[in-house]
């Protein structure tokens, strides 16, 4: 009986131990956020990329949230392995990673609806031109594949790709779609990343506003924290992989 009383006070320990954990809220950008810097002028937390800055901040309790739009196919790998790393010889509890902010399912919703934002007469004769960063060939060709997805449900009929920094640019998208016949060209970012919109085209601001964006960073936390809380389960050893073995190798982990 003195065994089982001396091991239930040592559970109940570390668990009052683990409510007491105060941890910060960390935000990771990959290629969607040009590695955290368009995330700092939106959100309150602290912002960082993979690498050495996560690394150092997560010295200290936290909570880290992958800011991917579902196109960052290794950002929760990678996150998860600085993670586990930073967490040797922890406490239990302290380093947690939380879901990712959003999946290519969201991202199609909210470029329908950044588009819908914007009147523009003759609606019918509207183009949408979605523009991200250029990142490796299969996460560019998942863009195209949410182009695909939004026009789909938007019945619009031109959705085309601009890739920042790579080809097709925002100004040659633009053209493509007066060469289509669009009368109107609505440029919609689908990361945090605003482009610069070419005389001529209309921009729909950004994806998400600050608020609904810290709404949902929120959510990812709580979820995260519920996560703990209920189940001792940090996120760490069951990171969902996104990466397929080609992007693997397109990765630039310099950053």
């Amino acid at each position: 009986m003195s065994a089982v009383r001396t091991r239930a006070a040592t559970e109940d320990a570390a668990e009052t131990a683990a409510v007491r954990v105060t941890r910060e809220v960390v935000l990771v950008g990959g290629h969607e956020s040009g590695y955290g810097s368009a995330l700092r002028g939106l959100c309150r937390e602290t912002v960082t990329g993979v690498g050495s800055g996560l690394h150092t901040l997560t010295r200290r309790p936290a909570v880290v949230v992958p800011m991917t739009l579902g196109r960052d196919a290794g950002l929760v790998d990678d996150v998860a392995q600085v993670l586990r790393w930073n967490s040797r010889g922890r406490e239990p509890g302290e380093l947690l990673l939380a879901p990712a902010l959003a999946t290519a399912d969201h991202l199609v919703g909210w470029i329908r609806a950044a588009a819908g934002r914007v009147a523009v007469p003759e609606p019918e004769e509207r183009a949408i031109l979605v523009a991200a960063p250029a990142a490796s060939a299969a996460e560019d060709a998942e863009l195209f594949r949410v182009a695909r997805l939004a026009r789909q449900h938007s019945g619009c009929r031109w959705v085309e790709v601009a890739l920042i920094g790579g080809d097709p640019d925002v100004a040659e998208g633009v053209t493509r779609c007066r060469l289509l016949g669009a009368r109107h060209v609505v440029v919609v970012p689908a990361s945090f990343v605003e482009p610069v919109v070419p005389e001529g085209a209309t921009g729909s601001g950004p994806l998400l506003s600050p608020v609904a964006l810290e709404e949902l960073v929120g959510r990812r936390v709580a979820a995260a924290e519920h996560r703990w809380a209920e189940h001792r389960d940090d996120g760490l050893a069951a990171a969902p992989s996104g990466r397929h073995e080609h992007h693997h190798h397109d990765r630039n982990h310099g950053h």
